[in-house]
């Protein structure tokens, strides 16, 4: 599905500020792999799908989706296949547009087709499809007027509705409460499981990346360091997870939020 191959991204090349995010990576992901991605603040996960999703240009190397060489496709053809979920609840949606107009948005990938499209037997659609956030009754609200969990759980929706075959999750339940958070996280399982989407989330929760998932990377410094799946995966606990790093490292991670149990 997605084949990296050494892939190095440098910022400010050349200068006194020049800073090698991502160094030399060769990652590949298979199609139905669900994947969690771990590490400190700055070990590079979020450049990591910054490369993917076309948002950063590459340094060096190659992304192949789907045997087709990627690299230099601009962000706007690449968002075609790959959705891309933020912390910010507020990045994915328009909040000065109501629900219906950011569902046809999404929908139709586009302005286009929004006013021929928008009628009584898409409305009722939308009605469906918004049941599991509670919305089916708000399509005329301004999404300004939602609450950041119900925000996010829209975006993930709409990131849905536009048909990826991958979606990026970075730390989309983040910034969330833990009601909200846990409600979103439940959308997410359903939604990869009833469209087969293969997907990679970033999380500093090491416990839930643990249970979550069928692989888990742990990166540092640029660099993945550590790539477990299966029963392997499976068997592994918050405590073998920080020995391990600390023997790869011979140093203590040191990422209180890592911790975290809920």
């Amino acid at each position: 599905m997605i084949e990296i191959n050494n892939l190095t991204k440098v910022f400010y090349p050349g200068t006194v500020n020049e800073k090698v995010a991502l160094e030399n990576i060769s990652l590949k992901v298979d199609e139905g792999e669900i994947v969690c991605v771990i590490g400190s603040n700055g070990s590079g996960k979020s450049t990591l799908f910054n490369l993917i999703s076309g948002t950063y240009s590459v340094t060096n190397g190659q992304i192949i989706f789907k045997d087709k060489d990627v690299t230099k496709m601009p962000e706007y053809r690449r968002a075609k296949y790959i959705g891309r979920i933020f912390q910010d609840p507020t990045k994915g949606t328009a909040a000065n547009m109501t629900i219906e107009d950011n569902l046809i948005t999404a929908s139709s990938k586009g302005w286009k087709s929004l006013k021929i499209s928008l009628n009584n037997t898409r409305r009722k659609e939308f009605s469906k499809l918004l049941i599991p956030i509670g919305l089916q009754d708000r399509l005329k609200d301004n999404v300004g007027l939602l609450s950041g969990g119900q925000r996010q759980a829209l975006t993930l929706l709409m990131t849905i509705m536009s048909n990826p075959e991958v979606i990026l999750l970075d730390e989309h339940t983040a910034a969330l409460d833990p009601r909200n958070a846990e409600i979103v996280m439940d959308l997410t399982l359903k939604y990869i499981a009833e469209k087969n989407l293969t997907a990679m989330m970033v999380t500093h929760n090491m416990k839930f990346a643990i249970e979550f998932g069928t692989r888990l990377i742990m990166m540092d410094e640029g660099k993945i360091i550590f790539d477990v799946k299966g029963e392997d995966k499976k068997n592994l606990t918050v405590d073998k997870l920080l020995e391990i790093f600390k023997n790869i490292k011979n140093e203590e991670f040191t990422n209180d939020e890592g911790l975290l149990n809920v």
